[in-house]
């Protein structure tokens, strides 16, 4: 479109700067007819100052601007907090106070809270208040009470009082929050909060310590008002509460309050049928997994058909955290269906085995296909939570019949033999570069030792790496442990001498547990092919790094291997040029001369 000398006339500069000006001019009058409006001008001005960070300001320069901002807003906390800029200003008065001018500012807000946790800006500052006031917390946390549920629904406020929850409470803190799920009539008749210090010891043991001196009636009533809260919860899952360690706790103390008997199984299915839906949203919380394990122990089988349906799609995620992954455990623990699980649950595990080795949550799940509860790698702490659970399974609660069928020897080994294809052709395909690392020689080892299936080309495939030129590496520089050779990693050649012992060393027996799985004897042939194809080569290792290792093949070879290994093996030593030199006399060096010499002498 063509534009007229009209059109470019009227584009005059100066009336634009005129207008801009008009325009600013009426912005900071509106600004100077706002309240406190002089107020914080001043305090903005000091505020800017105050929030950088060094090297542009000292901790000299920021104290002094901390303390004028506070004489400045002293007296006008409450007045000004909800205004998106002044919040702003107050939560650096509070990151950067000290412990006076914190309590100060808490003072001053005292029984506004609430509003505060429910305004988009201003519930930043009451979140600092908590963590950075101990002193306060109680005081603060209880504004809440009345108000729990309906602040863990409220968009803003909810976040408040989750993190306030699993970061900064203490116990008896929590407990205040968790009030509000037991009812009124806890609420208005519990001696809590009159300094009775029994009753706050028994309302930091949760729901069961609040109804153990309850008559039956009463006792029924606060536990259908846990339920009747919880279902609110629920039935909201859009809201994002059903993800707080809060409601995690709540459930789970209502779970383990009910009733033994057919009354307590109807409500544990009632409470299963509401939430059954959203327990991937509970798995990542110490109560939450406790809780959905509750719901997988006591199940039926088609529970947990579904319970694995929800979590299939979390089955990568679950596996490298703490608490989800026992979730996993217990499925695997007490499904009866394995074909079921195999599917949905151990083919999500093992096809991403390569990310799970990397993170020591990924490697145990990894290692629980194989051997559950090894005390190699769980710790008794691990054992006895995942134990919970086994009493509901295999029925020895009084006469009550349990809720898995199947031998749990059973199940596992067909756990077992449906991780182990997957497994095994990942030793195949990555196991050479993942037994160089500390945690992954570990795995590598006890897949090769406990997976059921043909490991020839997996065995084939980690000697390769120990057939390699040794040393690998040269010069009087410090070595970089990719350049070294395999044998000179200590946990590589740790995981060789282990798989050649055909199983680990028991402490308990003070002998070598062979593996039923892994035949040592061909591991020991396999590495005479592979790693003897250059004989110069395995004498340097044996006589350098690989000692220990190559102590170790000449006794299984002199035990179990066939007459032309031995003989093959013994053509390596028999010469005796092999302990010619000096070198030789290092670190094992005894041990390879005594297992040389019973093999020669065989």
């Amino acid at each position: 479109m063509d534009v007229t000398e009209d059109q470019v006339a009227s584009k005059d500069p100066n009336a634009s700067r005129e207008s801009h000006k008009a325009q600013r001019a009426l912005a900071q009058q509106r600004r100077a007819s706002k309240p406190h409006s002089a107020l914080l001008t001043s305090a903005k001005q000091i505020w800017s100052q105050a929030r950088l960070k060094p090297p542009a300001i000292t901790p000299a320069e920021r104290t002094k601007h901390v303390n004028e901002l506070m004489d400045v807003l002293r007296g006008h906390v409450k007045d000004v907090v909800l205004k998106h800029d002044a919040s702003r200003i107050i939560q650096t008065l509070v990151k950067y106070g000290s412990k006076k001018q914190r309590e100060e500012i808490a003072t001053e807000l005292k029984g506004s809270f609430r509003d505060l946790a429910q305004n988009r800006y201003s519930k930043f500052l009451v979140t600092k208040l908590i963590r950075l006031c101990p002193g306060q917390r109680a005081s603060i946390l209880s504004e809440f009470q009345g108000h729990v549920l309906k602040l863990l629904l409220h968009r803003e406020a909810s976040s408040v009082l989750a993190d306030s929850f699993e970061l900064y409470a203490n116990a008896y803190e929590r407990s205040i929050l968790l009030r509000d799920f037991y009812g009124k009539e806890v609420a208005l008749f519990s001696k809590i909060d009159s300094g009775d210090a029994p009753a706050k010891e028994r309302a930091k043991a949760g729901l069961v310590g609040i109804v153990q001196d309850m008559d039956v009636e009463r006792r029924k009533r606060t536990v259908n008002a846990v339920k009747e809260n919880l279902e609110t919860i629920f039935n909201n899952p859009d809201k994002g509460a059903v993800t707080h360690a809060i409601v995690h706790r709540a459930l789970w103390e209502y779970l383990a309050a009910l009733p033994k008997g057919e009354e307590g199984e109807k409500t544990r299915r009632e409470m299963f049928e509401c939430c059954q839906e959203i327990l991937a949203e509970m798995v990542h919380t110490k109560d939450g997994s406790r809780a959905v394990r509750e719901f997988l122990a006591y199940g039926t089988a088609k529970d947990r058909k579904h319970i694995t349906k929800v979590l299939k799609p979390h089955v990568e995620r679950m596996a490298t955290d703490d608490e989800a992954q026992l979730v996993l455990f217990t499925a695997l623990d007490v499904i009866d269906d394995t074909k079921m699980s195999a599917k949905s649950l151990v083919s999500p595990i093992t096809t991403t085995t390569s990310t799970l080795v990397a993170s020591p949550q990924g490697r145990r799940t990894l290692l629980y296909l194989l051997v559950p509860r090894s005390r190699r790698h769980f710790t008794p702490a691990q054992t006895a939570v995942l134990a919970e659970t086994d009493k509901v399974r295999d029925g020895v609660e009084g006469k009550r019949e349990g809720t898995s069928k199947k031998d749990a020897a059973v199940r596992a080994t067909e756990v077992r033999q449906a991780a182990s294809p997957d497994l095994i052709e990942w030793v195949r395909t990555d196991g050479p570069s993942a037994v160089r690392e500390t945690g992954g020689s570990l795995v590598v080892g006890d897949i090769m030792l406990f997976a059921e299936g043909d490991k020839t080309a997996a065995s084939k495939a980690l000697l390769e790496p120990v057939g390699a030129s040794y040393p690998s590496s040269t010069g009087d520089g410090p070595e970089d442990e990719t350049s070294l050779h395999a044998i000179q990693l200590p946990h590589t050649s740790r995981t060789y001498k282990t798989l050649l012992q055909g199983g680990h060393f028991s402490h308990a027996t003070k002998t070598i547990e062979r593996a039923p799985h892994f035949s040592a004897e061909k591991f020991a042939e396999e590495f005479v092919k592979v790693v003897g194809q250059d004989k110069e080569n395995a004498l340097r290792i044996a006589k350098g790094d690989g000692a220990f290792v190559f102590a170790e093949l000449l006794e299984r070879v002199r035990e179990e291997a066939d007459s032309e290994v031995k003989k093959t093996v013994k053509g390596w030593f028999k010469d005796g040029k092999w302990n010619e030199k000096e070198d030789g006399e290092g670190r094992g060096h005894v041990v390879l001369k005594e297992k040389v010499d019973a093999l020669l002498a065989s």
